[in-house]
């Protein structure tokens, strides 16, 4: 076409001369200037002004725009990016409307703890300047009431100014540990009110995130003593970061106590899981050999674990247990993601890595060694290459299909046995969604991969079907701007979590189990995830029904996605979990 919209996925717009300026050139600027990189939105009226300057004014460069054809995949596109970069990536969301639909994904990112800048707008707050009909239903008086509980901040500013202000605030807030997405709503009027020059914009200096607070001397040395003390200590490694220096001192910290490790799959990878001192395999619940390590423990030392207070009634702990974390600060009436209070002998409000580093500074450790330069080793029983693909199959094309790949494996589905594969680089694998609502899984592996390029690592990721078919118009994104990815649908063709519910209840009134299936099943007629994919640009591989088959094609699509391509595999897997997936799902025991 004359205008090259189907030429340049860059998506560079046509220079023309800058004749006026508008409320939202200063808008787009003060996104530059916060050193934003992308922002993610599904187009909007609410926002056209802010869309115009973006484009006509800055070019479509710092920021650039991540064209995505749903709210929830570009809330979840960013959610995935800081999983990767422990930065805030933007959003702009269309008004109310636009607003719902990305609050299942908000949500996730609450739980989630991850910043994230979300700008929205809304239609004019003076009655007289409204459209018919459109800007009536689009207008909200208190837009933020909708995400209010799942946001760390919001605001409305009404004019220029305090847009400007409310949007240096919100990167400061958003950064503040503990991190949370932030909301500011900017009124269309004040976008689209001429200016006669641009204001001064806020300096992001004059609005600094304060540094984490760090563990008194009194805290670290008591700390200290419990652990000197204990015989068995068991650490309880939960949200921590990506850091290759913090990953180092955590081995480290292990190993001068002989500390027993428990990691869990929801928070992504902390600690070596083939090191001797790492108890697994990690799971979204307790496996049994953790639970008996927590039972054995004198002291445990809980670093940000997810739901510490009920992880460690189920398994019957009783040793005295010190509590690191600062989620308490986001603790609502709302929501009960914060969890139930864990009982402790102690409560340190840091981050757990600042303390973890404070431990190795009083004991002058040097940092721990363990390879991280080495493929995934194969774990768990060998599977056969014929017959249908079980999940240790699946694991099993997966590290033969890769081949020493330095992988990352973005998402991992319910059903993964975390034994199947060894974690040994904070990268090889970033958790789960944070609010297990599913359809987060297509846009995170975009925006991790977004994230990814060019760093030599292959992002992988593992989704559900119905996780898939949710969130699918996510993967056009990764096509229109050639983020190479691979995409394998663990496609069981079932929502098999509520399987089990259902046989759970089933069993439990006495009532026939093989109907469990019904309501539940995604069969009849077949969802056809390859046609779906080349639909949207990207290269489709599958049906894939046997281990030898798709691990030819994890090898294949290997190639692919390093020549560039994003890359979506059907693998056709059985319908089963992990026994302590089945059991943790299903029982408050």
């Amino acid at each position: 076409m004359a205008d090259g919209r189907n030429d340049d996925h860059i998506e560079s717009p046509i220079p023309g001369e800058v004749r006026s300026l508008w409320g939202s050139d200063a808008l787009a600027l003060m996104l530059r200037r916060l050193g934003v990189q992308h922002v993610a939105l599904n187009p909007g009226s609410s926002f056209r002004g802010l869309h115009d300057s973006l484009v006509n004014y800055l070019g479509n460069t710092d920021p650039r725009m991540l064209l995505c054809l749903h709210e929830e995949n570009a809330v979840a596109i960013a959610h995935g990016w800081a999983k990767v970069t422990g930065e805030p990536m933007a959003v702009v969301l269309h008004a109310n409307v636009g607003l719902m639909h990305g609050a299942m994904a908000i949500y996730n990112a609450w739980c989630d703890r991850v910043p994230m800048l979300i700008f929205g707008a809304t239609g004019p707050v003076d009655a007289n300047l409204r459209r018919p009909w459109i800007d009536w239903i689009h207008t909200s008086r208190d837009q933020a009431a909708i995400i209010r509980p799942y946001v760390k901040w919001d605001d409305q500013p009404a004019s220029l100014a305090a847009s400007l202000e409310a949007m240096a605030r919100a990167l400061s807030v958003t950064r503040t540990v503990p991190a949370a997405p932030v909301y500011v709503c900017l009124d269309v009027t004040v976008q689209e009110a001429p200016l006669d020059e641009l204001p001064e914009l806020p300096s992001p200096a004059d609005y600094p995130h304060p540094e984490p607070p760090v563990p008194s001397q009194p805290e670290i040395d008591r700390l200290l003593q419990q652990i000197e003390r204990s015989q068995r200590p068991v650490f309880m490694f939960g949200r921590m970061t990506r850091s290759v220096e913090d990953w180092a001192r955590r081995v480290a910290l292990a190993e001068c106590f002989g500390a027993k490790v428990v990691t869990d799959i929801k928070t992504g990878a902390v600690f070596p899981t083939d090191h001797p001192l790492h108890v697994g395999p990690p799971s979204f619940f307790l496996s049994e050999a953790q639970s008996a390590t927590l039972v054995e423990a004198d002291l445990i030392v809980a670093f940000d674990w997810i739901d510490a207070a009920t992880t460690l009634r189920q398994s019957g702990a009783q040793a005295p247990v010190v509590n690191v974390s600062m989620d308490h600060q986001l603790a609502n009436g709302w929501s009960f993601d914060h969890t139930g209070p864990a009982r402790a002998v102690m409560h340190i409000a840091t981050p757990p890595d600042i303390c973890v580093a404070a431990l190795a500074a009083a004991l002058d450790l040097p940092p721990g060694v363990w390879p991280a330069d080495l493929p995934a080793p194969a774990s768990g029983p060998a599977s056969g290459n014929t017959g249908p693909i079980s999940m240790q199959g699946l694991a099993s094309a997966l590290r033969e299909g890769l081949a020493g790949e330095p992988a990352t494996l973005v998402r991992l589905p319910l059903g993964w046995d975390g034994g199947s594969w060894d974690f040994r680089h904070p990268l090889d694998y970033l958790g789960y969604d944070g609010g297990a609502g599913i359809g987060s899984g297509p846009g995170m592996l975009v925006g991790a991969a977004l994230a990814l390029r060019n760093s030599g690592r292959l992002p992988v990721a593992v989704l559900g079907d119905g996780d898939t078919m949710m969130g699918i118009s996510a993967l056009w994104t990764a096509a229109r701007y050639r983020i190479p990815m691979l995409a394998v649908i663990c496609n069981n063709r079932s929502f098999y979590n509520d399987e089990i519910h259902q046989e759970k209840v089933a069993r439990t009134r006495d009532r026939n189990v093989a109907n469990k299936w019904i309501g539940q099943a995604i069969t009849g007629p077949d969802i056809d995830f390859t046609a779906m994919a080349e639909a949207q640009g990207l290269v489709g591989i599958g049906p894939v029904s046997e281990v030898a088959a798709l691990t030819e094609a994890v090898a294949a699509a290997t190639r692919r996605v390093r020549e560039g391509e994003a890359v979506l595999i059907d693998a056709r897997v059985e319908p089963e979990y992990a026994a302590a997936m089945t059991e943790g799902m299903t029982s408050v025991d």
